[in-house]
């Protein structure tokens, strides 16, 4: 029978908050992106620049841990043949919850990101703050029990994507706006992750149960991301102050980390390696835009980069939601009630190339629901914008395509910000996400 809950934060009698450090982060995220077949110790040595003997500690703690595990021998090049460590991905778990002006969803993954259930429920922002409280939690409670409507909750099968990573620094992230710290998935939490994810099979086999690292919750902005609370969401101004994240953590015991929406999608595609520098534009029930530079989340000083849907590109234009005439955002999904999809793509291209000329990106993807209905077209009519600029100015075109979510689906499919989410508490594992950041 596996092991029920424990709130110690523990795998294998070591603390996770014990193994912070950046060469650690280090060691752990170059296991995670060697994948399946693993890395030698004398390999990370040389990689690292650090000594044998320094990886071989840092590796040991790692085991005992529970964070890796034997991949097979390495062929011999002349000596003994050197093991190589693989990430036990089903060791870990997290939450990833997309917050937006029309429902929820809620994933469950592994340690690589890997989505192993979801749930998606109905939810009108305008409602007040206590019934929004009260379904995300509801729907995070769900998930972690196994529990969903038909067609709601759900496993995903086949095995993870192999993840790669751009940019970042240290810090293993267990803090949260009023978290209790990370915990044990228990009896009802491993049956959930089933034959979907390796998480049951462990708990199975008598081996320790997954440990719950946390909750990352992806929201519309504004909102402060140090603090975990809610500003003024465009038509929402009842949200305005709520800690949503001290709420929500107090509610469920775990760590919980608020960010934008459009940054917990950015963070995930920087984690699958997309570029440098790019610029993640979102058009669902609103517009917005991730910005990673230089390998890294750019959020602001105040979580304010990137409200890119309420630049306004037409002074006597329609009005927006946010009080001013003539936003992108307004323009865009105005173009779209009205069924002219090229339409609302030549107003985004014309967002992007503004964006493009201020940040100097190389990539911009493009995300959303909206994206996922007609792709083909909105890369189509970004582009043009784009190597319209290019023309002008001389200068190399930028890349334009649609995201793709872990599942694959163009446009990043509905599940791209719930699962970027997630590594808002998984990221600063590998040094990916300063925690302090």
């Amino acid at each position: 029978m596996a092991e029920g809950p424990r709130h110690t934060g523990k795998r294998g009698g070591v603390r996770l908050a014990d193994l912070r450090g950046h060469n650690t982060a280090l060691v752990l995220d170059l296991v995670r992106c060697a994948g399946r077949d693993g890395i030698s110790r004398p390999e990370l040595a040389l990689r690292t620049g650090l000594t044998v003997q320094a990886v071989s500690k840092i590796t040991g703690r790692l085991r005992e841990a529970g964070l890796l595990a034997a991949a097979g021998r390495q062929e011999s090049t002349g000596g003994k043949p050197a093991t190589a460590l693989r990430l036990v991905r089903e060791a870990v778990q997290a939450l990833g919850v997309h917050l937006d002006r029309d429902g929820v969803l809620v994933v469950r993954t592994d340690l690589t990101g890997r989505a192993l259930a979801r749930r998606r429920v109905p939810l009108d922002l305008g409602r007040g703050a206590g019934e929004v409280v009260d379904v995300v939690a509801g729907a995070m409670a769900d998930v972690l029990a196994g529990e969903g409507g038909r067609g709601e909750a759900r496993g995903v099968a086949g095995g993870a994507a192999e993840v790669g990573v751009a940019g970042g620094v240290t810090g293993v992230g267990l803090r949260g706006a009023g978290g209790t710290g990370a915990r044990a998935v228990g009896d009802g939490d491993a049956r959930a992750a089933g034959d979907r994810g390796g998480g049951a099979r462990a708990a199975a086999e008598g081996s320790e149960p997954p440990l719950l690292l946390g909750a990352g919750l992806a929201a519309p902005g504004p909102l402060d991301h140090r603090t975990g609370v809610l500003h003024k969401v465009s038509g929402f101004p009842g949200l305005d102050g709520l800690p949503l994240a001290a709420a929500l953590s107090e509610r469920l015991g775990l760590p919980v980390v608020l960010d934008k929406d459009t940054n917990a999608a950015a963070l995930g595609r920087a984690l699958a390696g997309d570029a440098r520098a790019f610029a993640y534009l979102h058009l669902g029930t609103g517009l917005g835009a991730g910005l990673v530079l230089d390998g890294r989340l750019y959020r602001g000083p105040r979580t304010g980069a990137g409200e890119l849907g309420h630049q306004v590109v037409r002074l006597d234009g329609p009005p927006c939601v946010c009080g001013n005439r003539g936003c992108v955002e307004a323009l865009c999904l105005a173009a779209l009630a009205a069924g002219d999809t090229a339409e609302a793509a030549r107003v985004l291209g014309t967002a992007a190339a503004n964006l493009v000329g201020l940040l100097d990106v190389e990539l911009v993807l493009l995300g959303g629901h909206r994206i996922a209905a007609a792709p083909e077209a909105f890369v189509r009519g970004v582009t043009a914008a784009l190597d319209a600029r290019a023309s002008r100015t001389g200068t190399e075109p930028v890349r334009v395509r649609a995201a793709e979510g872990a599942s694959g689906a163009a446009g990043g499919g509905d599940g791209a910000i719930a699962e970027g989410a997630a590594q808002l508490v998984l990221a600063p594992l590998f040094g990916r996400l300063p925690a302090e950041e």
